[in-house]
């Protein structure tokens, strides 16, 4: 398969931040589109027809939330390109989509780059409740599933208890509007997008920039949605060659 690469990494991505790295981000920039557009959705597209339910899920108790980041979405995307009506988003890439409400985040899958994970606050933190994750980075969404943000980074050596909590009181306190954004950098030998990996097998990630001919980095972004009170974790994923 012909790898599907950015031409670069945006500016702002490419110095490094001490963890967890997190910056103020503009209350829309949370959605991105960028010259890998076309191709990377191509895969999206395939990975939701043909793997669905190992990159796609849904609490039903959390449907609200899923249609509202669904809603907040279409808000943004006439800005990236997009033209949006009531039924249907005709993309950047030519194609059109129909919207679907019972299938929000499939839909949303079809529409952006980002993979899109929703987390919502149960007792003393924030768990997984909907994802669409066409591009994980070495983990698995089935592990993941009811979570909270401790055991979803698990088994990460530099997620310790500091780290932690300084994680969660980041998703307490951002604010509608006001969304926050960080990204991380890392080495692959191996460009393809969709890398599932559980998390008792061993990483195939390194920080040597000898080692792998690929850079890894991912725009992380977190918002809160004002009606469900749900934090929003998007992920828009650059591979490039350093």
């Amino acid at each position: 398969m012909t790898p599907i690469l950015q031409t670069c990494l945006p500016d702002d991505m490419r110095q490094s931040r001490a963890l967890p790295g997190v910056a103020p981000a503009a209350a829309r920039d949370w959605l991105r589109v960028d010259d890998a557009y076309a191709a990377q959705m191509q895969r999206r597209i395939s990975l939701l027809d043909t793997r669905r339910t190992r990159v796609l899920w849904l609490d039903p108790t959390a449907m609200h939330a899923a249609r509202e980041v669904l809603t907040e979405a279409l808000d943004v995307l006439p800005d990236l390109g997009f033209a949006v009506n009531e039924t249907r988003v005709h993309c950047p890439d030519g194609r059109s989509v129909d919207l679907d409400q019972y299938d929000p985040l499939g839909t949303l899958g079809r529409l952006v780059q980002e993979d899109i994970v929703l987390m919502r606050k149960q007792g003393p933190e924030h768990v997984l409740v909907d994802a669409v994750l066409c591009f994980p980075a070495s983990w698995r969404l089935d592990e993941k599933i009811g979570k909270p943000l401790v055991g979803i980074h698990a088994p990460v050596p530099e997620y310790d208890g500091d780290l932690a909590r300084r994680v969660q009181r980041l998703f307490d306190g951002v604010r509608v509007g006001r969304p926050l954004w960080r990204f991380n950098r890392l080495w692959y030998d191996d460009p393809e997008l969709h890398q599932p990996l559980s998390e008792h097998a061993p990483r195939r990630i390194t920080s040597d920039a000898r080692a792998a001919p690929f850079i890894r980095s991912e725009r992380q972004c977190i918002l809160r949605l004002p009606q469900t009170d749900v934090v929003v974790f998007s992920i828009h994923t650059y591979v490039v060659r350093p």
